[in-house]
């Protein structure tokens, strides 16, 4: 997409955001914020869990051969 359509497209979403009236979802909003702090990140979580500690000693390995 050219600049020109890029920007008109970023000025009418702007528009819409600045003159529509709408009606927040309170209860959605209380709701996240009152799941402690936990968020579904299946990336996060997925790379946690392949961390094993056979890893961790190859990388103290590598380590210590370049000192």
């Amino acid at each position: 997409m050219g600049r020109g359509r890029q920007k008109a497209k970023q000025t009418k979403v702007a528009r819409e955001l600045k003159y529509s009236s709408y009606e927040p979802n309170y209860r959605a909003l209380e709701q996240e914020l009152t799941s402690g702090g936990r968020r579904s990140d299946l990336a996060t979580e997925s790379r946690q869990a392949s961390g094993t500690p056979e890893d961790a000693d190859d990388y103290a390995d590598w380590s210590a051969e370049d000192r």
